[in-house]
């Protein structure tokens, strides 16, 4: 199982990313796997984009803090 989940807003929610307090953009975010993040896709506040192959490559890591 993958350690990162790829997700966006579902709809014109605005959901906040609580490493750094900003909004989820509308394009969506790689994400950690954790209970906010998997909680936030239950409640149906965001929902997870199949990332392409040429959206994969071109990703940037997630900077741990």
């Amino acid at each position: 199982m993958s350690q990162t989940l790829y997700l966006k807003p579902a709809g014109s929610v605005k959901v906040r990313d609580p490493r750094n307090g900003a909004h989820l953009t509308t394009a969506g975010a790689e994400l950690p796997r954790n209970h906010y993040w998997l909680r936030r896709l239950k409640d149906g506040d965001v929902v997870e984009v199949k990332m392409t192959a040429e959206k994969r490559a071109k990703r940037t890591p997630i900077k741990e803090q």
